[in-house]
């Protein structure tokens, strides 16, 4: 979901340039703080040099009132998260983990869902209206995305944290708690006389939406009302003064702000996060078609350490700030191990295990390591190493078939259960012409007698190869 917080779209453009941004922060870290203040202080520089923060908003937060207010004691952030699909995906991870920095240096986070607001749609960065969801759809999805943050929150404090035991408390809430039994003439009512159609209208959001040739809808356009609500709601119930959320999301931060200020005369503040791009500059997202997802059935933990473990060179540094919690010291030395040899790619090593660990724990980064060293460095004990899910999470496409063994069983045998070859001729040729593996090892023998240990594996599976990419999978079950 995006996060909510305002003022007038005016305002906007005068944010302060970044080398002002860090001097203002350089300029609070004064030596007479205690150590817990300075640490808190230090928060707000450190995730700028990591390129983590973008903007702040309004823009003498930066400068004045943002560090103060860290510095003053731990304080409430909180980002919303709007359950449009079953999972979050790796464009939504840099937002959890600038939450887990605020979290780790003692302040309080909130993760909300966005059971109301998902079934309205956010226009942020959309060229055509959300595809509408209905009730029992925006449930499952709610607890699907639940059990990724409450993963990676885990995970954070197990693997990651610098110190456990001083770490804020977490929270994970729900926006259609306050909005099931709330009337909208009573919300209109209580909101809407808050808002100046103008401002609303000049929202960059809104205004690309009008020019399109979709235009926008009511219930659209009034996405940055309940966005706004949900910030007031924060801030009157947990003491909630700081929003994180995407660039595309400064329009909402800019309303959540403008609403809690004139209708409580109190201040809150926003930060803003780069979007993450794919090597093409296009934002990663389902809506891009290039989700890389952080649930497992949807992206299994080998693919999801093969995506970072690809990336361009020239993107890695970048990644191992936003990315893993490694000290910029540590990157810079990871980084210059890599310019030394680059054809070990320590620096891409380092970033997939560090974000696979993350995201699915030790467990999930030892099975994309199984699963990298069975394909692409034929492992046979690798292979055998490997459950009946991850072969199937590594063969995703792979058809699986579930066979007695017989006594006396071959090769041929084999590769006909898995309908691996045509029937016939033809395909008792193919085995002859060296056109099988069975376990990373040509069967050229039809008539061979499988062989445990070499044709049939501990784990009793066999893993069937035709050619250079189609895959088959038996296991093998006894008589």
């Amino acid at each position: 979901m995006a996060a909510p917080i305002a003022r007038s779209c005016r305002t906007a453009c005068r944010f302060k340039s970044h080398y002002l941004f860090r001097k203002a922060f350089l300029s609070c870290l004064k030596p007479s703080f205690h150590t817990s203040a300075s640490r808190r202080t230090g928060l707000l520089l450190s995730l700028y040099n990591r390129g983590i923060l973008k903007e702040s908003f309004p823009e003498k937060a930066a400068q004045v009132e943002l560090p103060e207010l860290l510095r003053s004691g731990p304080q409430t952030v909180y980002c919303g998260f709007d359950p449009t699909a079953d999972s979050l995906h790796a464009g939504n991870l840099l937002a959890i983990i600038g939450l887990l920095h605020f979290r780790d240096a003692g302040h309080d986070v909130i993760a909300l869902l966005g059971g109301a607001t998902a079934r309205i749609g956010d226009p942020s960065g959309k060229t055509a209206e959300r595809e509408r969801l209905c009730p029992d759809t925006v449930e499952r999805n709610a607890r699907g995305i639940l059990e990724n943050l409450q993963r990676i929150f885990t995970h954070h404090e197990l693997y990651f944290s610098s110190d456990p035991s001083k770490v804020g408390r977490v929270t994970v809430l729900n926006n259609f708690t306050w909005y099931k039994d709330r009337q909208v003439v009573d919300f209109l009512s209580e909101v809407g006389s808050y808002f100046r159609m103008g401002t609303m209208l000049s929202r960059h959001s809104v205004q690309s939406r009008l020019r399109s040739a979709e235009g926008m809808s009511y219930t659209e356009f009034s996405y940055q009302l309940f966005q706004a609500f949900d910030f007031y709601h924060l801030h009157q119930l947990h003491g909630c003064r700081i929003q994180l959320g995407g660039t595309d999301q400064l329009g909402n931060i800019m309303s959540g702000h403008e609403f809690i200020h004139k209708k409580t005369g109190e201040d809150v503040y926003g930060l803003t996060i780069p979007l993450v791009t794919s090597s093409m500059g296009d934002k990663l997202g389902k809506t891009a078609g290039n989700a890389v997802w952080l649930s497992r059935d949807k992206t299994s933990p080998f693919e999801f350490y093969q995506y970072f473990l690809r990336l361009p060179d020239n993107s890695v540094e970048g990644y191992l700030k936003l990315f893993t919690f490694l000290p910029l010291a540590e990157v810079e030395k990871v980084m210059e191990q890599q310019r030394q040899d680059p054809g070990r790619r320590i620096a891409h090593k380092r970033l997939a295990a560090e974000v696979t660990k993350l995201v699915h724990g030790k467990e999930g980064l030892e099975s994309a390591k199984r699963c990298t060293n069975a394909l692409y460095h034929s492992n046979i004990q690798a292979l055998e190493q490997m459950s009946d899910v991850e072969l199937q999470e590594l063969f995703r496409e792979a058809p699986f078939h579930e066979v007695f063994l017989d006594p006396g069983s071959s090769v041929l045998d084999a590769c006909r259960n898995a309908q691996a070859i045509p029937e016939g001729p033809r395909g008792y040729q193919m085995i002859k012409d060296g056109g099988v593996w069975i376990n990373h090892q040509r069967a050229a023998n039809p008539e061979q007698v499988l062989v445990p240990g070499q044709h049939i594996l501990a784990n009793g599976l066999s893993l069937i190869r035709v050619g250079k990419r189609n895959f088959y999978i038996l296991k093998w079950l006894s008589m």
